[in-house]
């Protein structure tokens, strides 16, 4: 049974983020053990296809750009980016009002089967990820 979304929720809060850094440090020493292991020769690389996909919000003044009413006393648009990792270029960039939502955008988009996807919490949505897993492409929620 999964833990309910209160727990989650309560256990994020109150979890230094120490934490994270440890486990980002050990998992980082482990990549490069196997590097290391294979006398440097070779990168470390998925062998699928790795992208990132990220929305990201710009602040602006809603004084100056009184389209972008994002809240009352503040303005601001959001950058939607897929980053291809075979050369860190954007291969998808779209900018929409500062409260669009990351998922409607990503819906949107199509990948290829074998496909790794790094999302944020912002594309949590499990009839997206069935449809993504029916496509054969991988996603994993940071």
């Amino acid at each position: 049974m999964a833990p309910k979304r209160s727990t989650l929720a309560y256990a994020n809060e109150h979890r230094p983020w120490e934490l994270f850094r440890t486990v980002f440090t050990q998992l980082l020493g482990k990549c490069q053990e196997l590097v290391a292991a294979q006398g440097g020769r070779k990168k470390f690389r998925f062998k699928n296809k790795l992208m990132s996909l990220d929305g990201s919000v710009i602040d602006l003044s809603v004084s100056l750009f009184d389209w972008a009413k994002f809240r009352r006393t503040k303005g601001a648009i959001k950058l939607h980016l897929l980053l291809d990792h075979d050369g860190y270029l954007p291969s998808f960039a779209v900018v929409t009002d500062g409260k669009h939502s990351e998922l409607k955008v990503a819906r949107t988009l199509h990948f290829e089967p074998g496909t790794i996807l790094a999302i944020d919490r912002g594309y949590i949505d499990y009839d997206w990820f069935a449809e993504l897993t029916r496509q054969e492409v991988y996603s994993s929620p940071a």
